[in-house]
């Protein structure tokens, strides 16, 4: 069975600052079960102006550290190994507690790091379930039964999987569009795509979400860049159909 996922779950290569001011600080304590990271430096970075910096640091001592310091607003961070990314979560006020080990890479404890960890949880699940799905198609080939009454039988519960997928998604962007959340997973889901465009997704995302949303930098490029795209696509269509036209003439 042959399907494409409209938003794989790449889950994190992009990082962006918010705009949600707060006060206080935060207090990281992490646990890792890797052996292999004892000793290691990790570090917070968060993408300023292109570039990754270092915004907090500490060694991994007999499978803990601990991060701790101010925070006058709310940004979206990667965990690092040297260059390498581990990842996501939200500096944000308040105790984080960070779990790295072999199956699982988890933060949680502050409202929007919870909220975060529950979409990566039903994700995963979602994934599973589709994993299963293809699983489960070849193991009836391999029983005997024809490849096209298989994909046949399996192709509802396929559509039905795949359309929860996407609108769990375009729901967790659309309830998060006041915070980091949402910016962030919406950039991940145009990271997805060979080239900035507008699909119908993402125009109603934008249909949904305030001026603040639109406003981001990020989203904001992506957006100028797509509608540019869309132009130059919309052209070549016309030259194509001219020169069918044309050629239909001669």
């Amino acid at each position: 069975m042959k399907r494409m996922l409209l938003f794989p779950v790449l889950l994190l290569s992009l990082v962006m600052f918010a705009m949600t001011s707060c006060s206080g600080g935060y207090q990281i304590n992490g646990n890792t079960s890797i052996a292999g990271l004892d000793g290691k430096m990790l570090y917070i970075k968060a993408l300023q102006e292109g570039e990754w910096v270092a915004v907090d640091s500490a060694e991994v001592l007999h499978g803990a550290f601990k991060m701790s310091g101010a925070v006058d607003s709310v940004i979206m961070v990667t965990l690092y190994m040297d260059e390498e990314s581990i990842m996501p979560l939200v500096l944000e006020e308040g105790k984080i507690s960070i779990n790295v080990s072999p199956t699982q890479l988890r933060a949680q404890g502050t409202p929007l790091n919870d909220l975060l960890a529950s979409f990566i949880d039903k994700r995963n699940e979602q994934e599973a379930q589709l994993a299963e799905l293809e699983r489960k198609e070849a193991r009836m080939v391999l029983d005997g039964a024809n490849v096209d009454d298989v994909q046949a039988e399996l192709k509802q519960e396929e559509e039905r999987l795949l359309k929860e997928t996407r609108d769990h998604i375009l729901q967790f962007i659309k309830d998060n569009n006041n915070n980091v959340l949402g910016p962030t997973v919406f950039m991940m889901v145009c990271s997805t795509l060979p080239y900035p465009v507008m699909t119908p997704e993402i125009e109603e995302i934008m249909r949904t979400v305030p001026t603040s949303f639109k406003a981001d930098p990020m989203v904001r490029e992506f957006l100028d860049k797509a509608k540019e795209n869309m132009k130059l696509i919309d052209e070549q269509q016309r030259l194509q159909e001219n020169a069918v036209v044309a050629s239909a003439k001669k």
